[in-house]
């Protein structure tokens, strides 16, 4: 329906809802509204004024086209219709319960259309019987909401839930439309994207990489003025910030395409959020550079490769050719989609064959008597030690025991019970390899420490074993709109791991109380990656968010990758660990170690 209104050239468009819309929904706007003849046959099914010919079909320029929208919609609810065109003197009144139109009469009424959907599925009891609760409708609801809102900032909105105001966006740029939706900080954190090609254009923003976020980043995709969900496109811009952010973290980003209508199929899914396009790998290539651009631009890349610009150019000597090399182009000259604006790098010499002569009669049997072959060993000790964490093995190696299998016979044959007497060592600061009877243990720290840190958290959840520590200085907090839900629905699992939250309106909260033992994390950081795992697990199934709370929890407060542990720590670790019922896996499936069968390292040598 809000579509609809932005079909009909609306500049102001409200959204009522009441108990997340299950009692009502409203859609009022003052667009062009409908005649007497008009509202009438917008209810009946394949009905439509956006499309006049087949041709229409692939020139797609308005959101709806089917025809099917509002005939559904009458068919499960009770509607109540008032429209006017500005050039009738009278609107129509039109009131329809399960399809059958009860009354039709003339109505004074503003210019547009005000939409009133009453008890949705009231004629459809076992539909209606799986909606689920209020709070995770209601989050559904403002998730849409803020996808139309973000591609028409000149249309005034307004959101209401049970008569309490959510939104209410001024027409304004593009820019500020983001940070009304999600709050001034973001604001900080957009660096603009701009692209012309004869493809497609690109605008929009992305964020700084050090915004990234293991939870919660804003990413949204538009094409032609409808969102979309495109993970080959996400991949591009992923690809943009290799070695800029940490990995498995995310940064947000708003992009906003424009290609001819006739280049994309809007209609492969009901939901239209899948869109296929022609050419979809240039434009995969046109969005990294894109967004490479903006980082280079802007100096978030390492300044090694940029910040060359009016210093003094040193050739280096001793190569075969014996000339000087140009300097890297600045980003600000390099033009991604012009050719012969490559930017200039150090050419290789042609004679690279003389750098490792001698290599190939090298030998790892001690029998070597080289001089400086010490790197060569080094190098060939961490390939070897890698290959016994995995990095270089083949995945099929049958000498591997393979845990992505059941594993339950390979657990009953191993014995981890004098896991406390074994000496261990650390690895690159990841990784505890243990000697083990039947090989090498090898065991990831970090996810070590999750498995152990959840099962605690989720029992000291379900038994509602507070232990909190009050804040000297209370800390404020700001939540969105759609986060203001989620936290209202998980507020007793947060008070139960420790937290205490005052509300102080307006999105704003106080933090009274943290749980003990998070010294070093950021309450606030924390308390976002809470509500986000549990708006992915959603929020009707009281399991569900505890089991994300417990995960989020315990992947802030686990080892991080790189802390030196000590042997003592480390044997402490591992015990833990084996004392569990289920030590292989991360809760989210994550392997937590390994067994390098000893076969398998004699083969090696």
């Amino acid at each position: 329906m809000v579509e609809n209104s932005i079909d009909a050239e609306a500049t102001d468009i409200q959204v009522l809802v009441t108990d997340a819309g299950k009692t009502c929904v409203q859609i009022i706007d003052n667009g062009k509204g409908m005649s007497e003849t008009d509202a009438r046959l917008s209810f009946e099914r394949h009905a439509t004024s956006k499309i006049r010919s087949a041709e229409d079909l692939f020139q797609l320029h308005t959101m709806g086209f089917r025809g099917e929208a509002l005939a559904s919609i009458a068919a499960v609810s009770q509607i109540d219709l008032k429209t006017r065109r500005e050039e009738d003197e009278l609107g129509t009144y039109i009131r329809i319960c399960g399809s059958r139109i009860e009354q039709q009469e003339p109505v004074m009424c503003p210019v547009g259309c005000n939409f009133s959907v009453n008890n949705i599925f009231y004629n459809v009891p076992a539909r209606r019987k799986f909606l689920k609760s209020n709070q995770t409708e209601l989050t559904n609801i403002v998730s849409e909401f803020e996808r139309m809102v973000l591609v028409y900032p000149q249309i005034s909105f307004s959101l209401h839930s049970n008569g309490a105001e959510v939104f209410r966006l001024p027409s304004t740029s593009l820019r500020q439309r983001i940070v009304d939706v999600f709050g001034k900080k973001i604001n900080a954190d957009l660096l603009p994207v701009e692209a012309e090609t004869s493809l497609v254009s690109v605008s929009g923003f992305v964020g700084k990489p050090e915004s990234s976020k293991k939870k919660g980043a804003r990413q949204f995709f538009f094409v032609n003025g409808r969102y979309m969900r495109h993970p080959y496109f996400h991949s591009a811009v992923v690809h943009a910030y290799d070695n800029l952010v940490p990995p498995g973290e995310h940064v947000s980003y708003f992009i906003y395409l424009s290609v001819e209508a006739s280049n994309i199929d809007v209609n492969v899914h009901p939901t239209k959020t899948e869109i296929k396009f022609d050419n979809e790998q240039a434009i995969w290539q046109v969005l990294t550079a894109v967004v490479k651009e903006a980082l280079g631009k802007y100096s978030n890349v390492p300044s090694i490769d940029f910040d060359v610009e009016d210093r003094p150019y040193i050739p280096v000597m001793g190569l075969n050719d014996g000339s000087a090399k140009s300097p890297v182009m600045s980003p600000l000259t390099y033009n991604p989609f012009k050719s012969g604006s490559q930017p200039s790098h150090s050419q290789r010499p042609s004679e690279w064959e003389s750098l490792y002569k001698g290599v190939e009669n090298f030998h790892l049997d001690g029998d070597a008597k080289t001089k400086g072959s010490q790197s060569l060993v080094d190098s060939s000790e961490e390939y070897i030690v890698n290959s016994l964490i995995g990095q270089h093995r083949q995945p099929s190696s049958p000498e591997l025991w393979n845990p992505s299998s059941d594993g339950n016979a390979e657990m009953d044959q191993a014995d981890f019970s004098d896991i406390d007497t074994l000496p261990h060592f650390q690895y690159k600061g990841r990784f505890i390899v243990t000697p083990f009877t039947t090989g090498i243990l090898v065991v990831d720290q970090h996810r070590a420490h999750v498995r152990i840190l959840y099962e605690e958290n989720l029992l000291r959840i379900q038994n509602q074993e507070t232990v909190s520590q009050g804040m000297l200085f209370p800390e404020l907090i700001q939540f969105s709109p759609n986060e203001c839900i989620a936290v209202e629905a998980i507020l007793e699992q947060l008070g139960n791991i420790g937290f205490e939250l005052t509300n102080l309106g307006g999105g704003t909260y106080s933090i009274q109380g943290v749980p003990a033992g998070i010294e070093g994390l950021n309450p606030s950081t924390l308390l976002h990656d809470l509500v986000y795992a549990a708006i992915e697990s959603g929020l009707n199934v009281k399991e569900k968010v505890n089991h994300a709370i417990a995960l989020a929890m315990a992947q802030s407060s686990a080892i991080v990758y790189g802390q030196v542990l000590t042997n003592d720590e480390m044997t402490q670790l591992l015990s833990r660990l084996f004392k569990l019922n289920t030590p292989l896996r991360t809760p989210d499936g994550k392997i937590v170690f390994n067994i390098i069968d000893q076969r398998q390292i004699e083969k090696m040598f």
